[in-house]
């Protein structure tokens, strides 16, 4: 209960800075997973910059969220509080936990239209949805193999980084990744496909924890000192810079000479950062901001009644060591 509690205050603190409605303003919300993500800070800047240029339109967009990524009750109790809200007239949510979501929705049925954002909820509650938009989440992990299969042509010993166990959006990712490695669909772990093996003891789930994956890379590193490739299907290590760059030192002369490859999700500075460090060797970014700038506008057109599309894709920016400099969407 407490970080229920804690939750739904920063959500509204946040709320507030990304312009919270007025007495006759609708509410346009946004529900991210965690607060303490810089991934969804994005988000809220596009809220932002739509607020600014619609004063006059009779809605706000507001940004909010548990406090903590790993609060996935907080975030259903956030959503749960937004629908008795008689100002609120349209949710865009960004699942942590996808099921425990679809539950809420289903008992509650909502009046008002419901859209996801960044992460979808599974394809049998794609029901209680109007519109997907974010990634294509499915097509990041494709990438993330694509790369790889070009840095390790024979394949190797590889350990991928996942985020809640029920996140959809990364479990896309990992499908994808799985799929294109293996040369087939459906494959739950890589035992030997085209040369590629997941070591035990991975892939490792984060809870979208900062510090919990770059010690998870960590103990990995150490672990497996053969390890060919590890993939971060999310950018939660690299969230920490610091940390990330500690992690990364016992390993930089693997990295260097490409015995050890990492591929990541995200293009956010500290990521690019990273990647012009020579601490990663490609990065596969989203577009957050556009996400959150894009969705009071189809929260509109869905109350307004307008066709909208099942999904929306947002697009994705693919950075290597040798494009960094030009390679994120301007």
């Amino acid at each position: 209960m407490k970080s229920i509690k804690a939750g739904l205050l920063a959500g509204a603190v946040v709320g507030l800075l990304c312009g919270a409605a007025t007495a006759q303003d609708k509410t346009l919300a946004i529900v991210v997973k965690g607060l303490d993500n810089p991934f969804f800070e994005q988000i809220n800047l596009g809220c932002q910059k739509w607020n600014k240029e619609n004063t006059n339109s009779g809605y706000k967009c507001f940004y909010t969220g548990p406090a903590s990524s790993a609060d996935e009750t907080g975030e259903v109790q956030i959503v749960d509080d937004l629908l008795t809200r008689p100002d609120v007239a349209a949710i865009a949510i960004s699942p942590s936990n996808a099921p425990l979501m679809a539950r809420l929705l289903r008992d509650r049925k909502p009046r008002i239209p419901i859209m996801t954002i960044d992460a979808d909820l599974a394809k049998e509650d794609a029901d209680l949805r109007a519109t997907y938009l974010g990634t294509d989440n499915y097509l990041m992990g494709v990438k993330f193999a694509e790369y790889l299969q070009k840095l390790k042509p024979d394949g190797g010993t590889i350990c991928l980084q996942l985020g809640n166990v029920a996140a959809d959006n990364i479990n896309a990712r990992a499908a994808g990744t799985r799929a294109t490695l293996a040369g087939a669909e459906g494959v739950d772990r890589l035992t030997g496909q085209n040369g590629w093996t997941e070591v035990n003891g991975c892939p490792v789930y984060t809870n979208d924890q900062a510090d919990l994956a770059n010690q998870q890379m960590a103990d990995t590193f150490t672990a497996k000192p053969d390890l060919d490739a590890f993939v971060l299907e999310g950018g939660w290590a690299q969230f920490a810079p610091q940390a990330y760059s500690q992690v990364t030192d016992q390993v930089m002369d693997k990295l260097k000479a490409k015995e050890l490859v990492i591929v990541a999700g995200d293009t956010l500075p500290p990521q690019i950062k990273a990647l012009e460090a020579g601490r990663s060797h490609v990065q596969v970014g989203q577009r957050p901001f556009e996400m959150g700038y894009r969705a009071p506008s189809v929260m509109i057109d869905l109350i307004e009644g307008k066709a909208v599309e099942s999904v929306i894709f947002t697009g994705l920016d693919e950075c290597t060591q040798e494009n960094v400099g030009s390679c994120i969407a301007q």
